[in-house]
Parts: C-alpha cells; sequence; structure tokens
C-alpha cells in the first residue's frame, strides 16, 4: 500500500467577520472548492485526499495549504492569491505541486521546482517525524494495564 498523503486546506482563511462572525464564504472555503473540483481528474485524487481544516493559525497569511506524508517533510504554504482569476491558478499550482510532493521519496521541494504561485509565502518545512522501532511488548511498560 502507497504511503498516506493529505492536502490540508484551511477553510477559515480570508473570511470576512461582522459581529464576531464569519460572514459569507471564505477565500479558503473558495480555494477548497476549486481544489475538490480539480481534484475529479487528478492521477493522485484516491492517493492523495483534500481535507478541510477550521484553522491552520497563518491567519495573517492567507490562504494557507498544507502537505503531509508519513516519512515526508510537510510544508505549509501561505499567502496564496485567490482573488479572481488567480484562484484557478492558484488551484492548480496547487495540485501541482501536490504531484511534485507525490513524488519525491523525501517530500523535499527545492524551491526552482514549485510552481510560481507556491515559490513565496512557504511559512513551514517541518521535518518528518523519526521513525521508532519497538523492541518490548507493550505490556513491559509502566501504568500499562493487560
Amino acid at each position: 500500500m502507497a504511503n498516506q498523503h493529505t492536502l490540508f486546506v484551511c477553510t477559515t482563511c480570508a473570511s470576512t467577520w461582522q459581529d464576531g462572525k464569519r460572514v459569507g464564504e471564505s477565500g479558503g472555503e473558495k480555494l477548497l472548492a476549486s481544489l475538490k473540483q480539480l481534484q475529479e481528474n487528478w492521477f493522485y485524487q484516491t492517493d492523495f485526499p483534500i481535507q478541510a481544516v477550521e484553522c491552520m493559525s497563518a491567519c495573517s497569511r492567507p490562504c494557507a495549504v498544507s502537505f503531509a506524508a508519513f516519512g515526508k517533510y510537510t510544508y505549509l504554504f501561505g499567502d496564496l492569491p485567490i482573488d479572481g482569476e488567480n484562484l484557478s491558478e492558484t488551484a492548480i499550482a496547487i495540485l501541482d505541486c501536490a504531484t511534485l510532493y507525490y513524488t519525491k521519496p523525501d517530500g523535499l521541494l527545492p524551491w526552482a521546482e514549485r510552481p510560481q504561485p507556491l515559490k513565496k509565502g512557504i511559512l513551514a518545512r517541518i521535518p518528518p517525524l523519526p521513525q521508532i522501532t519497538i523492541t518490548r511488548d507493550i505490556s513491559e511498560l509502566p501504568n500499562c494495564r493487560s
């Protein structure tokens, strides 16, 4: 089975707020809808699901998306343009970059290889978790009940 990849999309990004409540469709929701539509014809649609996230804490850098997979670097991108005709271009660039990420064993995305909208606005590149090997039976651990 292939390593599961996930594209996270912040749905709170670029929201309009009134009296402490969100009003209308956020930029993140528009981006998610555009990505979902493109996903229908994307080669990796079953291997790289798109998941909505309520907030990715990149509020001053909307819109934000992230690529994650076990054993790979995790990327968080912000400052993605979604106004007017940029929405479609950005969504296509995100899936192009996700395709590149999928093909990289370690997930590293060199700047020169990323699509233009994802060359700027990188908020984080988080190293993969180290692989651990359990060498003892779990029942031997302290405070473990059988």
